[in-house]
């Protein structure tokens, strides 16, 4: 045992108690005597040097050090019972893999090959979260993954990334808007709506820039949060829109879609699979991770 590493019993005892504020209803949860309760919250304030619960009127109130101590525990135990659960469910085979991406590209790019993927590890669990690009880096400990699919961020102490598919933007529209031949010249531009996505407030008007169109205002037009939105107004013919090519692969395959300037603007940004560096030897990211890479690479297409 860890010398500041409590006895289980005595956490889980601590806990349930927090939660219900009773002795008597915890050790109902727990299967255990009252006393029994007691005598492990007792030993865990020895062993803390600290008083967890003050008793008011026959209740019991949580002190200002258990209150902080009660959640960051809460989570410990569940994961520690999640770990357990998946061992037993696994009997040391296939595992669970949690992974952070963002919708449009877990839809677009994704969902389409992972089926390969689960054929040929059918022991392998994946679960998916949501994850929005942000302003601070993604913390995975907090958010409870594994490993998450995103544009490149920093190189951070601890975190490994590698490399999967380039974020190489075109401007996209309903083939009705170049129908119309109101479209022929870059400058044209300035007489149609500009999607805008909001995380990347700054695309068009660089790509404009790339192109030497600088009459054109790139910040105008409405924004739009997802990629999967800002795609479907420009196939409604709401305007043109600048979007990564793979995200729209189907819509310019069936003709929805059109590419009237084929130029694309590279901002030296790419979709990653990150992860923590402890965990690169879990047996269930180390598959996904390696199939992954092969995906990417386009090696079976």
């Amino acid at each position: 045992m860890r010398r500041h590493t409590p006895p289980t019993a005595a956490l889980q005892a601590f806990e349930a108690c927090a939660r219900h504020l009773s002795v008597s209803r915890a050790a109902e949860e727990l299967h255990l005597t009252q006393s029994a309760v007691s005598r492990q919250l007792a030993g865990l304030e020895a062993l803390l040097g600290v008083r967890l619960f003050l008793r008011v009127r026959q209740r019991l109130v949580l002190t200002a050090a258990a209150a902080a101590y009660a959640p960051q525990l809460r989570t410990a135990l569940a994961r520690i019972e999640s770990a357990t659960l998946e061992v037993l469910a696994h009997q040391g085979a296939g595992g669970t893999l949690t992974l952070a991406l963002q919708p449009t590209f877990g839809t677009r790019w994704l969902m389409p090959r992972l089926p390969r993927f689960l054929a040929a590890h059918r022991r392998i669990v994946v679960n998916f979260r949501n994850y929005t690009t942000r302003p601070i880096p993604l913390d995975f400990a907090a958010e409870d993954v594994d490993a998450a699919i995103m544009l490149e961020e920093a190189a951070r102490p601890g975190i490994a990334s590698h490399h999967l598919v380039p974020d190489l933007r075109v401007p996209v529209c309903a083939p009705a808007l170049m129908d119309k031949g109101a479209m022929t010249r870059v400058a044209d531009l300035a007489g149609h709506t500009l999607l805008q996505h909001s995380t990347r407030p700054r695309a068009w008007a660089d790509w404009l820039a790339m192109m030497g169109a600088d009459q054109v205002d790139g910040f105008r037009g409405p924004r739009f949060h997802h990629h999967a939105m800002v795609a479907e107004a420009a196939a409604q013919g709401m305007g043109v829109a600048l979007m990564p090519r793979f995200m729209v692969a189907e819509e310019l395959a069936s003709g929805r879609l059109v590419v009237p300037f084929d130029s694309p603007l590279d901002a030296g940004e790419a979709y990653v699979l990150a992860y923590p560096e402890a965990v690169a030897d879990l047996p269930a990211l180390r598959l996904f991770r390696d199939w992954l890479l092969v995906e990417a690479s386009g090696a079976s297409r």
